[in-house]
């Protein structure tokens, strides 16, 4: 079983949900099957950095996470992901979008 921590001093759970359902997000990093994933072996590639997909509901774990179930599309997987692992496309804020640029464009044409 993996092995499971709390960040002590965080309890997302008393905020509002970063991300909300239909929200299109890009995962932060590769995310490798810990064993909750049936029919993959432990440690197989998942789901890719940079992969994009859909927040498809929002759950919670141990009464301090929420937990996002991504359905992300090119590998037609869906996992459940924690908000430190997504980051948004669809709600980037304003000084982020100044940074890129004219690639703004091409981030608001990836829909």
């Amino acid at each position: 079983m993996a092995d499971i921590r709390r960040d002590d001093d965080t309890i997302e759970i008393d905020d509002a949900p970063r991300f909300e359902i239909g929200e299109r997000v890009a995962s932060r990093s590769v995310v490798r099957n810990d064993g909750t994933y049936n029919g993959r072996d432990i440690g197989d590639v998942l789901v890719g950095k940079g992969e994009v997909g859909y927040v498809r509901s929002i759950g919670t774990f141990l009464q301090q996470f929420y937990i996002y179930a991504v359905e992300f599309t090119d590998s037609g997987r869906q996992i459940g992901m924690r908000a430190k692992e997504l980051c948004t496309l669809d709600n980037l804020p304003d000084d982020v979008l100044a940074q890129l640029g004219e690639r703004a464009a091409l981030v608001r044409m990836m829909r």
